[in-house]
């Protein structure tokens, strides 16, 4: 029997997870022919997200895995823990309020049988107030013009993959990343689900707006090699500006044989060139702190223990095979 596992970051999620997990383990009877697997992420929660969790695991010791991280490391760190410790043949993935038709696992799961190895669910409409779409959509939008041209218009994080870009990702322990945006720049075709992202209807959003932020300046510095060529650009640039503004000063006191007044235009040149190279350090010490965080060697997580689902995780090589063989 091939077993289907859902990662589940979880971050002060109390409020969700009495409705999220019994959904969830509502799959199973939608997949009577695959084993169901459940990985909780703890992400160092502050309320009772952990107490939760252990009930269900103790409750569904064979299904419900808890994956406990000693604090809080963010999405991308928890989700790779659970790519980690997921055994499935295809496993998905889905945040903790269910914002998204977790019911279209089913499908995406049927398109997987089908020889899919990537499916996500795009996003066509979101049930969400117009500043919000507004601050996300530009996010987007300027993640496909400088990072990844045929990234989804409206994001993703709602998506199944196959086991052998589950060992992939396994394989990369990149830091300082968005996990989605490394599972796309893998190059595997995605297949295409629409979906509507509904609003949250319990709990309290950790998406704030500095973790937008954050989120923000790791695509665009992780991806693309746009800021650094930005800083050569600024340069050329302001050389130009520069010789321009002499050019100028010799044919004025070659033509009046005298010097142009200029403090306006040395104040704007000193302030332009002094915010310029602000910039350019601010970019270049962002690609060095990251060079440091690489360098140091450690991990982007560190799990306190593992709760429940009693089956041992397979290796990457044994699920690989397996999945070979039953396919």
């Amino acid at each position: 029997m091939r077993t289907f596992s859902v990662v589940v970051p979880v971050f002060e999620n109390e409020a969700n997870l009495p409705d999220t997990v019994p959904k969830l383990l509502g799959l199973q009877a939608r997949l009577p022919s695959y084993r169901l697997e459940i990985v909780f992420v703890e992400d160092g929660s502050s309320d009772r997200s952990l107490a939760l969790l252990r009930e269900y695991a103790s409750q569904h010791s064979d299904t419900v895995r808890v994956v406990k991280l000693t604090r809080n490391f963010g999405q991308t760190p928890a989700i790779q823990a659970g790519l980690r410790h997921a055994t499935g043949d295809c496993v998905g993935i889905i945040s903790a309020d269910l914002q998204e038709p977790y019911e279209q696992f089913v499908d995406m799961v049927r398109i997987w049988e089908g020889g899919e190895k990537f499916v996500i669910g795009e996003r066509r409409a979101r049930e969400e107030g117009r500043a919000h779409q507004f601050v996300s959509n530009l996010f987007w939008s300027m993640t496909r013009r400088l990072a990844l041209p045929e990234y989804p218009s409206m994001g993703y994080d709602f998506c199944l993959l196959d086991r052998q870009i589950v060992d992939d990702i396994n394989h990369i322990n990149e830091k300082n990343s968005s996990i989605f945006a490394l599972i796309y720049w893998l190059g595997y075709r995605p297949f295409r689900l629409p979906i509507t992202r509904a609003i949250r209807t319990r709990g309290v959003s950790q998406w704030r707006l500095s973790t937008k932020l954050a989120f923000t300046v790791d695509t665009l510095i992780g991806f693309p090699s746009l800021p650094a060529r930005v800083i050569t650009g600024m340069g050329v640039l302001t050389a130009l500006i520069c010789l321009a503004y002499a050019a100028l000063s010799l044919v004025v006191w070659w033509t009046w044989r005298t010097a142009p007044p200029g403090w306006m235009a040395i104040v704007i040149l000193v302030t332009l060139l002094g915010s310029m190279i602000l910039v350019a350090l601010g970019i270049v010490s962002e690609y060095l702190l990251r060079i440091l965080d690489e360098a140091r060697k450690r991990p982007p997580y560190v799990v306190h223990e593992i709760i429940g689902a009693e089956a041992a995780p397979r290796t990457n090589e044994a699920a690989r095979a397996a999945a070979a063989t039953e396919r």
